[in-house]
């Protein structure tokens, strides 16, 4: 976590939160901002209406006779007190269903921006996180991400809603005070000071307790989806160990701990209520002893005493909305900048553009004094690589293992960016402005396939919409990769789904797979780590004799673990310690009877 955030106060962050959304959705927000002001504009009318209302059944006489009133009276042609109760009782209802029907609105339109507008939060964490850097993905746990993408959902809803439920809060508390005020301005003003003092003096105490639940919530979260993760992803030898105990026992923990956490925070948000509501019972009765003191005894304080009642009413479940939505942002405040640390993530340059045409490679690839380390004091995995790839060639590396071998085909992919050194396309410099025009040349085929649950197809045009799909290309590459006589015996053919990271296959399966998937792209650039390993000789034999004949337009470059894959390439590079140690043909390496 990035020291300077945690540096920055509440309110900050919430602006830095607000700064991420688009221009839409703030004004989406002004929206319920002015629907909150209409709601607080007509509770104030609603609760005003209990004045006249009980003033009209306990002493009608005054107020038929207020001076006031009394163009309104012959208007309606209402010629005695009696007349009076039916408007007034009217007036009352369609003030407090106007209420009502603004609160309602206000708590659908909150609800839809709120959830809609998480949604955008955790599609910018996860659009931002997958145009990082490689060197980023590979120093980050997966886990924190996928974290973090469930806390951006709920960000808004857990946060921002609370938020927007605060200041409605406070705009329609403060139309109540000012109303109240203008009734009886020492009373008004001693109820609300009491409670909003005694709300005050909750929040201060709170205040230590809420940062270490946000500490907990965020660790504890975080912790629950590695504990998931990790179990799911090893479950073969999970099984085979028998240690599925131990991984039971770390997401119980973590949930546990996260549990306890939540609990505390719904009771340290929700346990000032009953406090409320017995000082207003006591405050109210209070009132009615004083009034009762003043003249006209109680009958004439009553209809203040019925508006202030219901008043409270309205007024303990705001103060307690406030000060819970309060509680829960003090909260939520870790999650907060965790989130943000992933949605300040730059966008390089080309997130936004459509796909560049691909960069024009005709002659030769010159990798010029390439050194990389992966950190800035760490030791250099890659040392002063210096070799060409002409077009159309085939280019073997071997070596070690540790040698550098996959790090190499990293910074010749642009996923790496060297220290020191460049790589050069027919004298063009391969650069962080036109890293994507180069990438779009190469296909990748790695030892490891990743299938997604998906079929076949699906996987061998992996990354294109399903409407997309070329069939005729698919068969094509299965064909050239030797899948597709496998795939014919299948019920489903290329429909037929794969499972999760490809269970349903065999390891040669999925390696077959990933190797029709580079075919299908099209690419003029062949890189292949490792890609045959998991191939039985026959079919790595029948694959490579493919590969051979794709002709001359297609550039190949391979790891190999078997000196049989490299056997027909046109250079091989043999690397060692990060250094290349030789460099030539097969037969000027090993010799023409070299055994395998």
């Amino acid at each position: 976590m990035d020291s300077n955030i945690k540096s920055e106060n509440l309110l900050s962050l919430l602006f830095r939160i607000w700064n991420h959304f688009s221009g839409r959705r703030r004004k989406q927000f002004f929206a319920i901002g002015l629907l909150s002001i209409f709601s607080s504009v007509f509770e104030v009318l609603s609760v005003g209406a209990v004045l006249p209302f009980l003033a009209v059944l306990t002493t009608p006489e005054k107020i038929f006779n207020l001076a006031a009133i009394q163009p309104l009276l012959l208007y309606m042609n209402i010629s005695n007190s009696s007349q009076l109760i039916l408007p007034v009782i009217i007036l009352f209802s369609i003030a407090t269903f106007i209420s009502v029907v603004g609160r309602l609105l206000l708590l659908w339109g909150s609800n839809l921006i709120s959830y809609t507008s998480g949604v955008d939060l955790s599609q910018m964490v996860y659009q931002r996180t997958l145009y990082q850097p490689y060197k980023v993905h590979i120093s980050r746990n997966s886990s924190e991400i996928l974290s973090g993408v469930e806390k951006a959902k709920q960000l808004v809803p857990s946060v921002i809603l609370p938020v927007v439920n605060t200041v409605s809060s406070i705009l329609i508390l403060f139309s109540l005070f000012l109303f109240f005020i203008s009734v009886d301005p020492l009373v008004s003003f001693f109820a609300f000071f009491s409670f909003g003092l005694l709300y005050g003096v909750i929040a201060v105490f709170a205040r230590k307790r809420l940062a270490l639940i946000s500490k907990i919530l965020s660790k504890e979260h975080n912790l629950s989806n590695k504990s998931l993760q990790e179990g799911l992803g090893g479950i073969r030898d999970i099984l085979l160990d028998g240690t599925q105990n131990v991984y039971c026992e770390q997401f119980e923990n973590a949930q546990r701990n996260f549990s306890r956490a939540v609990v505390d925070s719904r009771f340290t948000g929700g346990s000032p209520r009953f406090l409320m509501e017995a000082l207003g019972m006591i405050l109210i009765s209070a009132f009615a002893y004083a009034l009762s003191l003043r003249e006209g005894g109680l009958s004439y304080a009553l209809p203040f005493l019925g508006s202030l009642a219901i008043g409270a009413q309205k007024m303990l479940p705001l103060l307690q909305m406030g000060y819970h939505s309060w509680t829960t942002v003090k909260a939520s405040e870790n999650q907060i900048m965790d989130v943000l640390e992933l949605l300040d993530q730059p966008l390089p340059g080309y997130a936004l553009l459509p796909e560049p045409e691909p960069m024009e490679f005709k002659k030769e690839i010159y990798l010029n004094k390439i050194s990389f380390s992966y950190s800035l004091d760490g030791l250099q995995v890659i040392k002063d690589i210096d070799f060409k790839i002409k077009k159309g060639s085939r280019t073997g590396i071997v070596g070690t293992t540790g040698s550098g071998k996959s790090t190499l085909l990293d910074i010749f992919m642009g996923l790496l960016e060297p220290v020191s050194g460049k790589i050069m396309v027919d004298e063009k410099v391969v650069s962080f402005e036109n890293i994507r025009a180069w990438q779009v040349n190469i296909a990748h085929v790695p030892q490891a396939i990743y299938l997604s649950d998906s079929s076949i197809a699906q996987n061998i045009a992996f990354g294109i919409a399903e409407s997309k799909i070329d069939y005729e290309k698919i068969c094509q590459a299965a064909q050239q990769a030797q899948i597709a006589e496998y795939v014919n015996t299948l019920k489903d053919g290329y429909n037929t789904l794969v499972g999760e990271r490809g269970v349903r296959l065999s390891g040669g399966q999925r390696q077959r797979i990933g190797i029709a998937r580079a075919l299908y792209k099209n690419a003029n650039i062949l890189v292949f780590d490792e890609a045959t390993s998991a191939l039985d000789n026959d079919t790595e034999k029948s694959v490579m004799d493919a590969i051979e004949s794709l002709g001359g337009e297609i550039t190949v470059i391979m790891i190999a673990h078997r000196l049989s894959t490299v056997r027909k390439c046109d250079q091989i590079i043999e690397l060692q310690n990060g250094k290349i140690v030789r460099k030539g043909n097969y037969e000027l390496l090993f010799g023409a009877s070299k055994s395998e």
